[in-house]
């Protein structure tokens, strides 16, 4: 996907270039926030990083789906090679499309609620801009996601499947970090994850906080009342930012911030909050 990643990456650089000319144009503010140098290279850099870490711990990784795939509970992944005839596998991949994302909108509520997880997760909200280089994001602390799946292989999904379809859900997920497009088709907005969506996600106003976690459909947000639409502006990023562009201090600023909490806490207790609690908890709570 990455020759497709870059190629979207130039369309929308070039829109918004398009839009700042014309605003200038107009004697009116730019709408796009846009690109910098900086805060893409350390986008790019996250990215490829994200990928080296996971290629490091792919094996624990297997080993663990694995693990749970030969305890599975039923073998609905059978059907998906067609021998029960072309429904069935029509049907058990679509199963498997939904489950996925109904895992994936569980990771990604649970690392933004307990903050060990948002130690990993915080890399990708930590750009103060919004653009296709901002998917890249990512983090550098593995195997947070590995318990999320579970149900996937006990319900008789392969590894192999699995890694398949997800590959499918987070590829659908960068384009909708864009400011270039603004609403889609209502019946779109209803079902799916969309630029306007995910923007919310990204925001750091009030109402926008801890909203809109799907990967590919909105309903598990309308369904669990995390939904909030895209109403005024939105400002990116986290509500302290952090205000640098050195890869180490992105991926790692938030562990390091939980270990000096854990040693200045005074009880167990605290060091358990301060550790995996909500990411805002403090000793006065």
């Amino acid at each position: 996907a990455i020759p497709m990643y870059l190629g979207l990456m130039a369309l929308e650089l070039v829109e918004v270039r398009r839009e700042k000319r014309d605003a200038e144009r107009a004697g009116t503010p730019p709408h796009l926030v846009g690109y910098t140098a900086k805060d893409t290279a350390t986008s790019l850099t996250m990215g490829i990083g994200s990928l080296v870490w996971g290629a490091v711990f792919a094996g624990i990784s297997l080993a663990f789906d694995f693990f749970f795939y030969d305890r599975r509970l039923l073998d609905l992944g059978s059907y998906a090679d067609g021998s029960a005839g072309i429904a069935a596998a029509v049907g058990a991949w679509a199963l498997l499309v939904v489950l996925d994302d109904f895992c994936y909108y569980w990771f990604h509520r649970v690392h933004h609620e307990s903050r060990f997880f948002w130690a990993a997760h915080v890399t990708h909200h930590s750009s103060q801009k919004y653009n296709l280089s901002t998917a890249l994001r990512q983090s550098w602390i593995p195997l947070t996601s590995l318990p999320f799946y579970i149900p996937v292989f006990l319900l008789g999904f392969s590894p192999v499947q699995w890694a398949f379809v997800h590959g499918i859900n987070l590829v659908y997920q960068f384009w909708i970090h864009t400011e270039a497009i603004d609403r889609m088709w209502r019946w779109f907005e209803a079902v799916f994850n969309t630029p306007s969506h995910h923007r919310v996600h990204h925001g750091s106003n009030p109402q926008y906080l801890d909203k809109n976690y799907a990967g590919i459909f909105i309903v598990w947000d309308r369904m669990f009342r995390t939904f909030e639409p895209e109403v005024e502006r939105v400002r990116y990023g986290l509500t302290k930012n952090i205000d640098s562009y050195n890869p180490i201090y992105v991926a790692y600023h938030e562990l390091a911030a939980i270990g000096r909490d854990v040693v200045r806490a005074r009880s167990w207790r605290e060091r358990w909050n301060v550790s995996f609690g909500s990411p805002g908890w403090t000793p006065a709570d």
